[in-house]
């Protein structure tokens, strides 16, 4: 059976104590640590927002990025931006709501413009 977590509401974390962007923001990752508390966000009508909260001094330094991760990284971004219609790079993240670029997806506004 798991054990109880302490429960703060939101903004009112004591200090030592951060979340897991407040922690990438310093730089740092929780590095396997267990989740120590929550922050609680009410929210009208629906269930509040909930955020784990990790110990700073237990926090492990962010792994540096490889060159075999940017260059992953590079293609993966690449992928994103080519349109799979016409191949071209579109110079910016391809919605998945079109899944063309923008003069693929729509050809007729294109000729009349």
């Amino acid at each position: 059976m798991g054990t109880l977590l302490s429960v703060y509401p939101w903004r009112l974390a004591p200090d030592g104590l951060a979340t897991r962007r407040q922690l990438r923001a310093a730089g740092l990752r929780p590095g396997g640590q267990d989740v120590v508390a929550q922050l609680e966000r009410p929210r009208y009508r629906r269930s509040p927002l909930i955020a784990f909260l990790y110990r700073i001094e237990l926090a492990l330094p962010v792994r540096p990025m490889t060159e075999a991760k940017a260059v992953a990284l590079a293609k993966a971004n690449a992928a994103r931006r080519t349109c799979p219609t016409c191949r071209r790079d579109a110079g910016y993240v391809i919605p998945a709501s079109l899944g063309a670029c923008v003069p693929c997806a729509y050809p007729e506004e294109q000729r009349a413009a």
